[in-house]
């Protein structure tokens, strides 16, 4: 599959409350390739229904839909049905990645280091919601199940806000995550090729990195390659490398993670299709280690292309042996 020659749909908009930043990084992504003397076909896709982009002359399918079904292996296992190679992870890292309470499943049983949780259900009384959090011990966080973007994340000093935040997160679904908070610094390092990328520290005004703080907050700082210990740094990147591994993602992945104050990461999340906006975090760290935004986006769509050509000639070698 020559590069020059490729086609590439760019899929991006879904339904989820990501919508608005799937576009703005679906807009970037179809302006670096075009930028790339590469051909562009761009489709806002309202459902997984991926039969308009089966039909088109498309090669490959780059996935920019956050949240909901482009990041919850839906529209993996469609593009898959559909024969049509696409970006980023499979279908089961995806799934297993945007299902927080399954992830820390998969975590623990890789050894990374997450924060204690528990599963707060829609059914269940105050009292029993009180008791989780006295369990794990106050602050607390509360966020949505299967959610992206800090949509629906509170943060809770002592059970007084705590129904109102557990409220907030179930709007999203019937279960949401309770965590407890780690105090101290939050950073995000991206998995490019299975290598990990410069760390990038997010420092928010507003005193937490919610959605407002990602995309609209101007005074939110994000600090590339910010001071750490040696030691320090290299166990951050080591421990977001094991999360990506631990959840089976392909070669492209966005790992936050909480730093406490001892120097010890924390990882929260994985995200497999990471914001690719002017303000996202993967390209900044891409940009740091001297991949321009556009070398990120053809690096991307190289990797896409060379999977579907092993893909394809594994399933010629098991038809030629049959």
């Amino acid at each position: 599959m020559k590069r020059e020659a490729l086609t590439v749909a760019v899929l991006m908009g879904g339904a989820s409350g990501e919508r608005s930043v799937s576009l703005k990084s679906g807009a970037a992504i179809a302006a670096a390739l075009r930028g790339l003397g590469m051909r562009v076909l761009e489709f806002d896709l309202p459902t997984p229904d991926v039969s308009e982009v089966a039909r088109s002359e498309a090669d490959i399918a780059f996935i920019a839909i956050h949240g909901g079904f482009g990041e919850d292996g839906r529209l993996q296992r469609a593009l898959e049905e559909a024969g049509m190679p696409y970006t980023g992870s499979g279908p089961y890292a995806s799934a297993l990645a945007m299902d927080k309470l399954q992830a820390k499943v998969a975590f623990a049983a890789c050894d990374v280091p997450t924060p204690a949780y528990r599963a707060a259900r829609a059914d269940a009384p105050p009292g029993v919601i009180l008791s989780l959090a006295d369990a794990l011990g106050f602050p607390v966080v509360i966020k949505p199940r299967s959610e992206g973007s800090s949509l629906g994340v509170t943060f809770h000093k002592s059970a007084n806000s705590l129904i109102d935040g557990l409220n907030a997160a179930l709007k999203f679904g019937r279960v949401a995550l309770m965590e407890r908070a780690i105090i101290g610094r939050e950073l995000t390092v991206g998995i490019l090729g299975g290598t990990p990328l410069p760390i990038v520290e997010i420092r928010p005004r507003r005193g937490m990195f919610d959605y407002d703080a990602k995309y609209s907050d101007a005074s939110t700082e994000y600090i590339v390659n910010p001071e750490l210990p040696k030691a320090v740094a290299d166990r951050v990147q080591e421990t977001a490398l094991k999360a990506h591994r631990a959840l089976e993602c392909g070669y492209l992945s966005r790992v936050d993670v909480m730093l406490d104050a001892g120097g010890s990461p924390f990882v929260l999340e994985v995200n497999t299709v990471p914001g690719m906006t002017e303000r996202s975090l993967l390209p900044k760290a891409a940009a740091a280690a001297g991949i321009p935004f556009a070398e990120l986006c053809r690096f991307i769509v190289d990797a896409a292309a060379a999977r579907a050509n092993f893909v394809s000639m594994r399933r010629h070698r098991r038809s030629a042996a049959s």
